[in-house]
């Protein structure tokens, strides 16, 4: 990857200022994010058991709209194409619906184990996939108590991701189960990540020829994942979200989790936030980092582009990755919008 000089560095300090923190966040770490595909509202899960749903008005001013409850922890949130249902998974072995129209929330999906991620799969009646640490992923007519299909994972599910017709699957043990959903039940590939280190995240690529995938690692890393294997020329990976132990040591040995990975949807470019506190925005074909925001004050939890990718919302609170000691009084739990300009979002041309 390239890196700028110190001429990004004088800006990047005053788009930090213009980020916007939305009023009224969750009380506890929050764990995901997602922005409605027809309309600015973000609905958003927290560790705090509730998932809250926001409209971001024109300015960048977020009013709360509407709040429900898990009996647990709040894992995962995702939206149904039409933009009017509200889909989450939490520890409390459940996924739960909640119709905007109605206000009513509803028991549309059951595990053995905590639901980690849940996906909107875009197909006729549409399908909520949920996959979790039961070690299985299971598709979910909403029409229906029972699930349609029960696929079974090598490990737990820890992170998923579609971007139709592809869906990919990361499980504990660092493997990776890619799978065509024309063909929902069998796995299309079966891999180990390419990252040495436990998987944190995997998001599919958009806006791309190709079909692919980013993978990010407890161990700052980042790997570009080609789904066949006549693009695996074009895979690559490399390091991010690393520190100097001093100022002088240029050794960037404190190495930090990449949390979350969120695709642009017009561009195609992505981002990156991890528990340093840093977000940075990269073109995987020029293979060279965009942008580069001001380190937050505490982890980067999770991130969401709206459907138009001119929203870039981000969350910063505890992840628990130093443990409980590191869970001290005041840590900060808030919600972020930042305007994405076009140099930070654009492919830049291939060296």
């Amino acid at each position: 990857m390239s890196f700028f000089g110190a001429s990004t560095a004088t800006n990047t300090s005053a788009t930090a200022e213009k980020d916007i923190e939305m009023s009224d966040p969750p009380t506890d770490s929050i764990s995901s994010m997602s922005f409605s595909s027809q309309a600015d509202y973000i609905a958003v899960g927290s560790w705090d058991n509730s998932v809250r749903i926001y409209e971001v008005l024109p300015g960048g001013q977020t009013v709360g709209k509407a709040m429900y409850q898990h009996e647990g922890p709040v894992l995962s949130v995702c939206w149904n194409k039409e933009g009017n249902k509200i889909l989450s998974g939490g520890a409390d072995n459940a996924g739960r619906m909640f119709d905007v129209t109605t206000g009513t929330t509803s028991h549309v999906a059951q595990h053995d184990a905590p639901i980690k991620s849940v996906k909107w799969v875009d197909t006729q009646p549409g399908i909520l996939a949920t996959g979790s640490w039961d070690k299985t992923v299971k598709y979910w007519d909403l029409r229906t108590p029972q699930p349609v299909a029960t696929v079974t994972l090598p490990e737990r599910c820890y992170t998923m991701d579609v971007q139709h017709p592809l869906m990919v699957v990361g499980t504990a043990e660092r493997h990776i189960q890619i799978f065509n959903l024309s063909n929902p039940t069998t796995a299309y590939k079966t891999m180990q990540s390419p990252l040495k280190w436990q998987t944190r995240v995997v998001t599919c690529f958009t806006a791309s020829t190709s079909s692919g995938f980013a993978v990010g690692s407890i161990e700052g890393r980042v790997a570009i994942q080609y789904v066949e294997d006549k693009d695996s020329s074009n895979n690559f990976s490399f390091k991010c979200h690393r520190r100097d132990s001093t100022p002088t040591a240029k050794d960037q040995s404190m190495v930090y989790a990449v949390n979350d990975i969120s695709f642009h949807p017009v561009h195609g470019t992505f981002s990156t936030g991890g528990s340093d506190g840093t977000i940075h925005f990269w073109d995987k074909d020029a293979r060279t980092r965009l942008k580069t925001f001001e380190a937050a004050p505490g982890p980067i939890t999770a991130s969401a582009f709206n459907r138009t990718g001119s929203i870039f919302a981000y969350a910063v609170s505890y992840d628990w990755s130093k443990g409980h000691s590191g869970m001290t009084p005041g840590h900060p739990n808030k919600l972020m919008l930042h305007a994405c300009k076009d140099d930070e979002v654009k492919k830049r041309p291939r060296k």
